[in-house]
């Protein structure tokens, strides 16, 4: 029960027995007292405490030095996480699936297949993201290709569970994708192409993008087995769980 309920009925009740042994004169006394008890609970409940003076804090945008360090860790957890993928012999989607699929058909390496293919995307993104967002995922790429040529110079799987790299793999590479979209890069590819489309013909980007995992995933079963397959659905099902869980418009300051 609030204060000005609780006032009402006890003052009603003050009021009750003053009809029948107060005098007149007392029962305009409970009245008046009654009003301005009601007006000071107003004025107390109304009032703004220290806490609600307190701004809230202005939006501070991320130092070059901070979109740098971010680049290079951001790219060094979605290299290591494309590494314990390529061991385990497995795939994912979109762009990288691409280059997974040439990789494994052709003496090409990730890396190299990976920024290769990236090359036509550049000018869309131009287009359509402007020339900050291009060259911070030009350089994403750049350095995600070179990472996947430097990480087995130094790290050497000799086992290990191909369902468990595939599914941990995916995670750190969800990861890693968080930290560039935080600072607003990418690894470009059919995401840029499929937004293009979007703003150009009206078609849906996640039509485009559903139909271009689904031909890699086709396409893998020619290349991986039925089991490793499964895996790679799961782990991409993580991955985007984890950029879906983690990556609103809206929800972070910067």
């Amino acid at each position: 029960m609030s204060a000005e309920i609780y006032a009402q009925s006890y003052f009603k009740s003050a009021l009750d027995i003053n009809r029948i042994s107060l005098a007149p004169a007392l029962q305009q006394f409970n009245g008046v007292a009654m009003v301005c008890f009601l007006h000071l609970n107003r004025i107390i409940c109304t009032e703004k405490t220290p806490m609600d003076n307190i701004a809230e804090p202005s939006r501070v945008p991320h130092s070059r030095i901070e979109d740098a360090l971010a680049m290079v860790l951001g790219t060094l957890m979605v290299s290591f996480g494309v590494i314990m993928l390529k061991q385990a012999g497995a795939l994912t989607g979109s762009t990288a699936g691409i280059a997974f699929l040439i990789s494994y058909l052709s003496p090409l390496s990730f890396g190299s297949t990976f920024f290769l293919i990236n090359i036509p995307f550049y000018w869309l993104a131009v287009k359509r993201m402007g020339w900050e967002f291009t060259l911070k995922t030009f350089c994403a790429v750049g350095l995600v290709s070179l990472f996947t040529q430097l990480h087995p110079l130094f790290v050497h799987f000799s086992d290990v569970n191909p369902f468990y790299a595939t599914l941990f793999g995916n995670v750190i590479m969800g990861i890693g994708f968080i930290v560039l979209f935080r600072h607003k890069a990418s690894l470009g590819g059919i995401n840029i192409l499929a937004l293009w489309l979007q703003d150009r013909f009206g078609i849906r980007a996640g039509k485009l993008q559903m139909a271009v995992d689904t031909c890699v995933v086709l396409a893998s079963l020619f290349v991986v087995s039925g089991p490793i397959l499964l895996a790679s659905i799961a782990g991409a099902v993580i991955l985007n769980l984890i950029i879906a869980m983690n990556h609103r418009p809206g929800r972070y300051r910067v």
